[in-house]
């Protein structure tokens, strides 16, 4: 078992409080950076601007994760985050009058607008796709492609099987052990 799978046994989120647990920082930075690239992107953002505000929303969750508070409904802590960086795209657009910043921030915080849910399906994208990059090293390849071929391509695990030279029943346990990982590691971060 690796170091970072017998580290886990508590959330991510709670991994955070804890200032000096650099790999729960490293994974939040792997997973959520390229997200706020993305969403700031969408906002209008020159690339500059796009990696300052990224920096920035990261370092107000270091200081401010120990106040957070998960009100266990599905999104609570991507609300929070999403909080946090449009209280940063505001700010930014105060100091850089932009023709489009009070619209594009009436919609980011109204949760029925089309840019909320953009942002909102654009987190579940990246989260997912950052937590499929930290799990794939924990496993074998064999592993790997089994949950992938079953999991993601839709192939019947008979036919992975086969084409893994392995038993049914490795594939099929190939795929719980890889999803049991993800929901380990998604927990409170993913809806």
């Amino acid at each position: 078992m690796s170091s970072s799978r017998s580290t886990t046994s508590l959330s991510l989120l709670a991994r955070l409080r804890n200032p000096a647990d650099t790999d729960a920082w490293a994974r939040l930075t792997r997973v959520y950076a390229s997200l706020l690239q993305a969403w700031f992107a969408t906002a209008g953002l020159q690339p500059a601007d796009r990696d300052d505000l990224t920096q920035e929303t990261l370092a107000i969750v270091l200081r401010r994760v120990k106040e957070f508070e998960h009100n266990g409904r599905p999104g609570g802590f991507r609300a929070w985050l999403r909080g946090i960086a449009t209280n940063l795209l505001r700010e930014h657009w105060r100091a850089r009058p932009v023709a489009q910043a009070d619209s594009v921030l009436v919609e980011l915080v109204d949760p029925g607008s089309g840019l909320s849910r953009s942002w909102d399906a654009e987190h579940e994208r990246h989260v997912l796709a950052g937590l499929l990059n930290l799990t794939r090293s924990e496993f074998t390849e064999s592993t790997w492609q089994a949950f992938r071929r079953t999991g993601f391509d839709g192939e019947p695990a008979r036919r992975v099987a086969e084409e893994l030279g392995i038993s049914v029943n490795a594939v099929l346990i190939a795929k719980s052990r890889v999803l049991c990982r993800l929901r380990e590691l998604a927990a409170g971060l993913l809806d």
